[in-house]
């Protein structure tokens, strides 16, 4: 649907920093409408400019190099994209998108519902923006909604923080595990079939192995070899990245994987340039600016750097604020035996630098330093994000757990940040060494900053909204930047770059201490928008800079039909 941008209001109230839980959580409120009538209607006093804070990107990608087969295969692929994106509404709201939109009779209100899978605000830290509904659940629908995380806590079940399961109830009333495979078993199936058939369209052999692995997986439950097969995929033109990936829409305790999907085509030049960069990440492993004990690990050295573009989203990818670039898989195995493969999804980069970072800049950074703001700065800090979620640390110094698990719910926002620190870093060490020639290294330095203040307004329920406002707080303790009388942001370069190497020994140490507590304090302390930065924000609502985009996307962009 096309949305037309008029003003943004983020007000800084909204941005409200995640607060530690504690085992004694009260019960999370139901999702479902504390009314049943129809139609359903805005909270009071919200500000339906708000529906106006995505602007609208076709995606479409030139197809005429693809064989018939090709094109029938990203055809099925959509197909199966669509029904992770009916599988993630049964996640984030616990129930289908129908039951939602069909009582929505506001065209406008039921456009800004369907951004959000869900009656809360995903920009606006999950308030509630339709009369009737509570605020959301930390845990989504991936629990049920009156247990406490004591309860959980006590919960005896073997493989209870897995990836792939919901908690539910029994007829006893006592908590259970159920496995997607179970739970969804007759939208997988479907799935599984749709990934059968493009596999019979795909002319390269190992995609076709790990789109017949991935419907495996999905009638299975088990992902791993479906995931190491998709790491063994060098030559494929065309590609899909499907199933339950991330845990970010499980803000209880980080656990829980919701359903997505990327339908991609590959860049080739672009990717050629990006090629070479892998083979260093032992090397970087070892240059970390934190002790032995915290860089021990050996990252896989068999990781790949690709641009694509992006043809489809789905489910968890296209809820609010869209991803332009992906480092998978998740699975810590796969990741210390072979690395991961990360994906730069070029056009809708390029969407949100040219409609969102540039005048962003335009708005704060000082003139002097605005040519500093370039694409190839952006699209390399973004890559590199990317690369750096493969060094630090994956399990805790005492080998009790995963770095994830002692981290719980703070685990992803932290390992946000630590991409973003470790991924500057990579750019500076690559750039001395000159591996990197492409531009100045102020570029990068001062486009990361402008992109501290894309990514803050995604508020505290996104985990890069929460790395971003704790980077935004550090340093501005460490001077690494500066405001000028006019009110706009200087960046100290030398003073940038040291308050980069101390914030990721902090955020390695948090990580491999497994430091929950501390964490969970300087959350407290300092993930929150201050008054200062909160009046910045203002003024980019006030020049109509949007917040994110939204996709026209499908068979009728791509003209498949």
């Amino acid at each position: 649907m096309k949305l037309t941008l008029i003003s943004v209001a983020l007000a800084a109230a909204s941005l409200m920093a995640c607060q530690p839980q504690t085992s004694e959580t009260a019960p999370q409120k139901s999702v479902q409408p504390t009314t049943e009538k129809a139609p359903l209607t805005l909270v009071e006093g919200f500000d339906s400019n708000r529906f106006n804070i995505y602007t609208p990107v076709e995606l479409t990608a030139d197809l005429s190099g693809l064989s018939n087969n090709q094109k029938q295969m990203i055809g099925l692929l959509i197909e199966a994209s669509e029904i992770m994106d009916d599988l993630f509404w049964q996640q984030a709201f616990g129930a289908s998108k129908d039951a939602l939109l069909t009582q929505i009779a506001d065209p406008a209100l039921k456009a800004f519902a369907d951004i959000n899978y869900g009656p809360w605000d995903r920009l606006d830290g999950d308030k509630p923006f339709i009369a009737g509904y509570a605020e959301k659940p930390l845990g989504a629908a991936f629990y049920p909604a009156d247990m406490t995380k004591a309860e959980f806590e006590q919960f005896g079940a073997d493989g209870k923080d897995g990836l792939y399961s919901v908690v539910e109830r029994n007829d006893a009333g006592e908590l259970e595990l159920v496995s997607y495979a179970d739970k969804y078993a007759s939208e997988l199936t479907k799935a599984a079939a749709l990934l059968r058939q493009a596999a019979a369209l795909a002319d390269d052999d190992e995609f076709a192995d790990y789109l017949q692995l991935r419907a495996d997986a999905f009638l299975s439950n088990d992902y791993f070899k479906s995931d190491v097969a998709w790491m063994a995929m060098k030559n494929n033109a065309i590609d899909v990245v499907i199933g339950p990936i991330e845990n970010y829409e499980d803000q209880l305790f980080g656990y829980r994987t919701a359903f997505e999907a990327y339908v991609l085509i590959k860049d080739l030049a672009w990717s050629e340039r990006l090629s070479k960069y892998a083979a260093f990440l032992p090397w970087l492993q070892q240059e970390l600016p934190v002790p032995a004990e915290y860089k021990a690990e050996k990252p896989g050295s068999d990781a790949e750097l690709n641009a694509y573009d992006v043809v489809y989203y789905a489910g968890h990818s296209n809820a609010g604020s869209k991803t332009i670039a992906i480092n998978l898989p998740n699975d810590e195995r796969v990741q210390l035996a072979q690395g991961s493969r990360r994906l730069q999804l070029k056009n809708a980069m390029r969407a949100k630098f040219d409609q969102i970072l540039v005048p962003i800049a335009d708005q704060l950074i000082v003139p002097e330093q605005r040519q500093h703001i370039t694409f190839n700065a952006f699209f390399s800090n973004t890559m590199f994000h990317e690369v750096a979620h493969g060094l630090g640390i994956k399990n805790t110094l005492d080998g009790t757990s995963t770095v994830r698990q002692a981290l719980k719910e703070h685990a992803s926002a932290l390992e946000e940040g630590k991409a973003d620190m470790l991924g500057l870093y990579m750019v500076r060490k690559l750039y001395e060494k000159g591996e990197i020639t492409e531009g100045k290294l102020h570029d990068y330095y001062t486009t990361f900053m402008a992109g501290i203040f894309r990514s803050v307004r995604f508020g505290a329920s996104s985990a890069h909204g929460v790395a971003n406002m704790l980077r935004f707080n550090y340093f501005a303790a460490q001077d690494a930047f500066s405001k000028t009388e006019e009110g706009l942001y200087q960046v100290n370069y030398d003073q940038f770059e040291l308050a980069m190497d101390k914030l990721s020994e902090k955020i390695l140490r948090f990580q491999g201490d497994g430091d929950y507590a501390g964490v969970a304090d300087w959350v407290a302390q300092a993930g929150a928008i201050g008054p200062e930065l909160a009046a910045d924000l203002d003024k980019l609502a006030a020049a109509n800079i949007p917040v994110d985009i939204v996709f026209q996307q499908g068979k009728d962009s791509l003209a498949l039909n």
